[in-house]
């Protein structure tokens, strides 16, 4: 399976905002390959705006479609007009692994459950509008064994194809490597038996 996620180093996040009716809505995204990178990211927003009416919630800790490690909040909001909306805009958008948390002081003027949920989703959407994203590749580890001298040769074919060697080790009879095979494509090495001329075996995991 390959999706996109946001593109940000562990500990940094994307910040944007808005403003409706003087209200100030903050987004704050961030990659999420675990709750505990969401959990953090909430636990930002918090310590910077102490004195914010809610910090709302929504997180995707997986690949698009989850539907374990996923979440949101209303965080006082008004029930269903903050983290629906927002979780709804995420999950909309294609992304896997992705955090989301929108900081709002209130202006004053009360907004109404619509005006609400279009607010929070509006941020959530603004924000993703620049969010810098990359592609994740889900991967299979496999193993195989070639002979030393077909070390190179293996791993220029396996570059050619973009599949990373994960692991080698060195044994008498030969070099066990292992790879990160893609999961969405069917693993067929003829190509790299024949220019090993046969010395290649594929290992049980």
């Amino acid at each position: 399976m390959r999706y996109p996620v946001p593109d940000l180093p562990p500990g940094e996040w994307r910040e944007t905002e808005i403003d409706v009716e003087r209200s100030r809505f903050i987004a704050w995204l961030c990659h999420a390959p675990a709750v505990a990178a969401f959990e953090a990211l909430l636990a930002a927003a918090r310590e910077r705006h102490p004195g914010a009416s809610h910090h709302c919630s929504a997180f995707i800790a997986g690949p698009p479609g989850e539907q374990s490690a996923i979440g949101f909040s209303d965080d006082g909001e008004p029930g269903g007009t903050a983290g629906r909306p927002m979780f709804q805009v995420l999950e909309g958008s294609g992304l896997g692994q992705v955090g989301c948390v929108v900081t709002r002081y209130f202006g004053g003027t009360k907004l109404g459950t619509g005006g609400l949920a279009r607010a929070y989703a509006q941020a959530v959407s603004q924000a993703l509008e620049t969010l810098p994203r990359r592609e994740v590749i889900e991967r299979t580890p496999l193993r195989l064994r070639v002979d030393f001298s077909g070390e190179a040769e293996a791993r220029a074919w396996l570059g050619e194809r973009h599949v990373p060697v994960q692991e080698a080790d060195y044994a008498a009879d030969g070099v066990r490597l292992t790879v990160g095979w893609p999961s969405d494509v069917e693993v067929d090495l003829s190509a790299l038996a024949s220019r090993l001329r046969g010395n290649l075996e594929l290992l049980e995991a």
